[in-house]
């Protein structure tokens, strides 16, 4: 037995916090519908205490208007759990005004049960808030008031949100440790050259000995660097600059997005990344009954690669001729021959929605191998070369320190 920490609406929609002994979150689940109530939140009682300062969310005065995803997935899941216990909507909405956490998030739910009470429909507020609800969300919304499935509706907006942040997670934390000794290394580097290599020379000089080539070069690089560090510094800024601006613009982001997927190794990651994307968007979106045409124009803003996203006029220019799905992605050469072969099935037998989940599913198990692949390749990789170069700038001191024997008395 343990206990668990829950908030739970009433039938009157009042919000209630407390603490349960229960087996597992089931059984609290349980307790609690069994009194009428309908559980929101349930986590282990411990978890927030025990998570101290590293358990709470870091927020940069710069961040604070921005609802992470993580956010809006919570949302979307206490949206589905209150709207399928049978909480009106305006009611769900102003339970959730109370409980979201997220400050920014929290001023917007209250401005969405304002438009819902002026007459809006919830698609039609959220479509006001652009940079929180993403088209795909106020269009499955959409089609969940159309249909009068909004509940399960929110379901799959909710796994969906899951999935993406889940792949999105595993991506960054896969490159954490490279960048992490990478960091290191380039900081070992830049103090030896800094701070101790101009003391070696300190000693040539009270030798009164020649300072070697190898040391003279190292000097050299250190002084650029203590010295004009600034300049170093505000070139780095003006090329950061010049490079968002090149990607800015269309046709930039154009050419460096087709260079991507012409890289060795990483060009096979970002391609299946985008397949995954591109899947698992177009697959929700046909579930949830939104039109082939509408999903292709939604997809086309969810897929990052603009080489790719390029193509898709040109494949709903097919599907306007009725040529179907597969024909015009197999021409706009996007998938694979494997996701072709399985979009090529699923057009057969009627179940698209089905097929594209799946190609998401494979795709996603694909991305994970490729990645875990490239970090083991690149991780000895990176520290066979920080240690050449560290090697170099060891033996070259070491030698400098030999050569004084060689000086005359």
């Amino acid at each position: 037995m343990a206990f668990f920490q829950y908030k739970a609406v009433t039938a009157d929609g009042r919000v209630i916090e407390g603490t349960l002994e229960a087996a597992d979150v089931r059984g609290v689940t349980s307790r609690l519908r069994d009194q009428g109530q309908f559980p929101v939140t349930i986590s282990s009682a411990g978890a927030t205490e025990s998570g101290g300062l590293l358990g709470r969310e870091i927020k940069l005065p710069w961040r604070r208007n921005r609802v992470p995803q993580a956010d809006l997935m919570v949302f979307t899941q206490e949206l589905s759990t209150l709207v399928k216990a049978g909480l009106p909507l305006d009611r769900s909405l102003g339970v959730l005004g109370e409980l979201t956490e997220n400050r920014h998030l929290r001023d917007v739910v209250k401005e969405l049960l304002r438009e819902i009470k002026g007459g809006k429909s919830l698609s039609e507020g959220m479509a006001m808030h652009p940079h929180i609800f993403p088209k795909i969300f106020v269009n499955m919304v959409r089609a969940g008031e159309i249909g009068g499935a909004l509940d399960k509706i929110l379901e799959r907006l909710q796994e969906y949100l899951e999935r993406s942040e889940e792949l999105r997670n595993y991506f960054v934390s896969s490159l954490i440790y490279p960048l992490v000794l990478a960091l290191v290394g380039g900081a070992s580097i830049i103090v030896m050259i800094s701070f101790v290599i101009p003391k070696f020379a300190d000693i040539f000089e009270n030798a009164g000995a020649p300072i070697p080539l190898p040391m003279k070069i190292m000097l050299t690089a250190g002084d650029v660097l203590t010295g004009y560090w600034w300049l170093i510094l505000l070139g780095g800024i003006a090329a950061v600059q010049l490079f968002k601006r090149y990607l800015r613009s269309e046709k930039g982001r154009l050419a460096w997005d087709a260079r991507l997927l012409k890289l060795p190794l990483l060009g096979s990651i970002f391609r299946k990344m985008e397949v995954s994307r591109f899947s698992r968007t177009l697959g929700t979106l046909l579930r949830s009954t939104v039109p082939l045409i509408q999903a292709m124009n939604i997809v086309k803003e969810v897929i990052g690669n603009q080489a790719i996203a390029s193509t898709m006029e040109s494949v709903k220019s097919g599907i306007k001729k009725g040529e179907g799905l597969t024909k015009p992605i197999r021409d706009a050469d996007i998938f694979p021959p494997f996701a072709l072969h399985l979009l090529a099935v699923g057009e057969e037998t009627g179940r698209l929605d089905a097929m594209l989940l799946q190609i998401a599913e494979a795709y996603d198990r694909d991305l994970r191998t490729a990645l875990k692949r490239f970090v083991a390749l690149f991780e000895p990789v990176l520290i066979l070369v920080m240690g050449l170069v560290i090697g170099t700038m060891v033996v070259s001191m070491l030698y400098s320190i030999f050569s004084i024997n060689d000086v005359p008395l």
